[in-house]
């Protein structure tokens, strides 16, 4: 059961790949579709709404290609497993594509659903990003912290349950705990 991990990981990936795929071609298609049901007007699309389209798509097909190629599973002609591939559920960067994808195609379907004002989402990708450097990076910085101060509080430490009923049965004076020193 040592590749019980890896073998999940694949299947994740896997499912994962396929929704990517999907993905470059699904919103497009949506897009036009609820145009052709919604916004007839809106055909052909205008030249600012095809730059926009392609400004988008550029990004969206680099990092899909990007996770598709870090995260396909590699196996060996009798089917067995001789890589997971990255794990495409990570934190971090893995996270951040994810992130510019799903916007990306909320916007193509939006713009298509709604009109071309449905775009301007597409600028919480660069303010986050700005939101991310200056917590990051400019702040502590700038203002000379390394991280940011909790304020102190009067709470407790966290305790297991345990430790508290002793707790309470030693306030107790109950004689089956034996008061001793607190380890520090």
């Amino acid at each position: 059961m040592a590749n019980a991990s890896q073998k999940r990981i694949a299947s994740q990936n896997d499912t994962t790949v396929k929704t990517l795929r999907m993905g470059m071609i699904l919103p497009t298609i949506i897009s036009l579709l609820l145009r052709l049901l919604f916004r007839r007007a809106s055909l052909p699309p205008s030249k600012g709404s095809l730059f926009l389209y392609t400004a988008t798509f550029f990004p969206s097909f680099f990092l899909s290609n990007y996770l598709i190629k870090i995260g396909t599973t590699k196996r060996d002609p009798n089917g067995t497993l001789i890589s997971s591939g990255e794990d495409l559920s990570q934190a971090g960067v893995t996270e951040w594509c994810f992130d510019i994808l799903y916007v990306t195609w909320v916007c193509q379907i939006g713009s298509g659903a709604f009109g071309e004002w449905f775009w301007w989402l597409y600028l919480v990708i660069p303010l986050y990003a700005v939101y991310k450097l200056w917590t990051s990076v400019i702040s502590p910085f700038v203002l000379g912290r390394s991280a940011p101060v909790a304020p102190e509080t009067d709470a407790p430490e966290s305790t297991s349950k345990r430790q508290e009923k002793l707790r309470k049965r030693s306030e107790r004076g109950d004689a089956r705990v034996k008061a001793q020193p607190g380890r520090k």
